[in-house]
């Protein structure tokens, strides 16, 4: 396959295929199929971030999701953040989220910078 910028659903459809039978061909990486293989990778990743782009999620948001991952409970983080009903009152998006707390839950829970700060 002649490699290019995907710029149509058709060839970005073609893309997928072709991937997908050096897939099942389980082509070495260090081929030059194989090398051909990441570049129609790259193609591809370029083409779904400008068509189909995944928003950032909401920071309050992905704090309930990682509390709930993590099985924390608002009580679990009153000596971190602050009062019980100050903690209930920022997950209720009844108080801001500002710079210092955003490091607290991005240390304490490992949520990104980018998430925190959008």
């Amino acid at each position: 396959m002649k490699l290019k910028v995907i710029k149509t659903k058709k060839e970005y459809q073609s893309y997928l295929d072709w991937v997908d039978e050096l897939f099942d061909k389980k082509v070495s990486a260090a081929s030059s199929e194989g090398e051909q293989l990441q570049v129609a990778l790259l193609l591809i990743k370029q083409y779904e971030d400008v068509h189909y782009p995944i928003p950032v999620p909401d920071a309050i948001d992905a704090i309930k999701a990682k509390m709930a991952e993590k099985g924390l409970r608002n009580k679990d983080l009153v000596g971190k953040i602050g009062s019980k009903g100050y903690i209930s009152a920022l997950l209720n998006k009844k108080k801001p989220l500002n710079l210092e707390l955003a490091r607290i839950f991005h240390r304490e829970l490992g949520i990104s910078a980018e998430v925190l700060l959008s």
